[in-house]
C-alpha cells in the first residue's frame, strides 16, 4: 500500500513563507474522523484540509490541532491549488467542494484562485466581557456575525500594534474575533485576526473572517469590489467581490512541502 501524500501550502500570497500555511491531504475516500484529528495535531497549523471524491464534487472537512471548524478559506484555497497543481483535477475544471457550510467552488483566474463563499455579515452586538480589554482595543463598532465578533477600530496603525492578552483572550466566550480598519494606503481594508479558544494565537490570513470583513466595509464604502490585507506577521492579500449573500474571494497560493505519512488510516 503507498504512503498517504500531504502537502503544506502557503495561501492568500504569491510567495513562499508568506500568507497562511495549510495542510492538504488528498485522500482516496472517506477516513476515520480520529486519524484526521491526528494528522491535523500533528501537522500543528491553523487547519489542516482532508478531502475525497463523491462522485463530481469533493467532500471537504478542515481541522485545527484541537477541533473541526464549519468553514475556512485557506486551507479551501490549498485545496483547490494542489487538485490542479498535481493534475488530479484538469486546470480549466471548475471544483466544488461540499462542507459543513454547503457547496462551496474554486475557479482560476489567470494567477489567482477565487473562492465562492457565504457572506457572514455581523449584527451590531455588545462585546462579550472582557473581549475589549483583552485585545487592548479601542472599537468605534462591534459586531457579530454566525462565528466570530468583528472590532472596528479608527486607523490602521491601531491595528497594526495590537499585542492582545492572549491568556485573558482565551476565556472570551466566541471562536474568534476579527480587528478592523479601513486602510491607510493601496488596501480598502485592513485586519488581523485572534483565535485561541481554538488553539490559534493569531491566524495569519483568514479566508473565513473575510466573509464578514467583505460585507462590513463593502458597506461602509459603497462598492462591492475591494483589495483587504490581513497585516499578520507573515501577511497576506485578498481580492474581495460581493455578490448578493455570497463572497468571491481571491488569493494566490505556492506549495512548499511535499511529504508522506507513514502511519496508516485507522
Amino acid at each position: 500500500m503507498k504512503n498517504q501524500l500531504i502537502y503544506q501550502v502557503d495561501a492568500f500570497t504569491s510567495h513562499p513563507f508568506g500568507g497562511n500555511p495549510a495542510g492538504v491531504c488528498v485522500l482516496a475516500q472517506a477516513a476515520p474522523e480520529a486519524w484526521m484529528r491526528a494528522v491535523a495535531a500533528e501537522m500543528n497549523l491553523a487547519e489542516t484540509a482532508f478531502l475525497y471524491p463523491e462522485g463530481p464534487i469533493w467532500r471537504l472537512r478542515w481541522f485545527t490541532p484541537k477541533v473541526e471548524i464549519d468553514l475556512c478559506g485557506h486551507a479551501t484555497l490549498g485545496s483547490a491549488h494542489i487538485l490542479w497543481q498535481t493534475g488530479v483535477a484538469p486546470a480549466d475544471d471548475v471544483l466544488r467542494f461540499a462542507t459543513r457550510s454547503g457547496e462551496l467552488t474554486a475557479t482560476q483566474r489567470d494567477a489567482w484562485i477565487e473562492l465562492d463563499f457565504p457572506a457572514t455579515p455581523a449584527q451590531p452586538a455588545d462585546p462579550p466581557p472582557g473581549l475589549l480589554e483583552a485585545l487592548g482595543a479601542r472599537a468605534t463598532f462591534v459586531g457579530r456575525s454566525r462565528f466570530d465578533y468583528i472590532v472596528e477600530v479608527a486607523t490602521e496603525a491601531e491595528v497594526r500594534a495590537l499585542t492582545p492578552d492572549f491568556t485573558r483572550l482565551r476565556s472570551v466566550q466566541t471562536r474568534g474575533t476579527v480587528v478592523t480598519s479601513r486602510g491607510d494606503g493601496e488596501y480598502d481594508c485592513v485586519s488581523r485576526f485572534f483565535a485561541p479558544q481554538v488553539g490559534i494565537d493569531e491566524d495569519p490570513v483568514t479566508g473565513s473572517a473575510h466573509c464578514m470583513v467583505g460585507p462590513h466595509w463593502a458597506a461602509k464604502l459603497g462598492r462591492a469590489e475591494l483589495r483587504a490585507f490581513q497585516a499578520s506577521e507573515r501577511g497576506g492579500e485578498l481580492r474581495l467581490h460581493m455578490t448578493g449573500d455570497r463572497v468571491r474571494m481571491s488569493g494566490q497560493a505556492v506549495t512548499v512541502l511535499r511529504g508522506e505519512l507513514l502511519v496508516p488510516l485507522a
